[in-house]
């Protein structure tokens, strides 16, 4: 009797986490499709709240942090037009900490020149109060076809 009392409440209690787990995964992944929509808006007030004040943003032509980001986006010296989204991994959560890569094509104006690049993207969140924030995002860029 005790046996089957302790494997329903593990079964309960890891049926649990795989659903919180799945909420999460699914929460972020909109929030990351969410977030190439203001991208390509230009909407630096959601971004503003999304970003982290210590986020650090990684790019072909150098790094930086959330000022800079929303400036440039702002501004449109780098203007992201669209993101095909070809591939979004499942994300890897870590306690209040979610990684996920997407592999796109950015369609981008860049300093008034328009360009399209492969890219792997890793986002990093980090879960703020109750709030997701993101603490990092980074291109790498793909060599090989998408």
């Amino acid at each position: 009797m005790k046996k089957s009392i302790f494997g329903i409440l593990t079964f309960i209690l890891f049926s649990m986490n795989t659903f919180a787990q799945n909420t999460v995964a699914e929460e972020i992944k909109t929030l990351s499709k969410d977030k190439w929509q203001w991208m390509a808006d230009k909407d630096v007030d959601k971004l503003g709240k999304l970003f982290d004040d210590q986020s650090m943003f990684v790019h072909m032509g150098g790094s930086w942090g959330k000022e800079r980001e929303l400036e440039i986006i702002k501004t449109g010296f780098i203007h992201y037009k669209k993101a095909d989204i070809h591939e979004v991994f499942t994300p890897i959560i870590i306690e209040n900490t979610v990684i996920l890569l997407n592999r796109i094509t950015l369609f981008a104006v860049v300093a008034n020149t328009e360009v399209s690049n492969p890219f792997m993207v890793t986002e990093v969140y980090v879960k703020v109060g109750n709030e997701w924030k993101m603490g990092s995002l980074s291109f790498s860029k793909l060599m090989g076809p998408n």
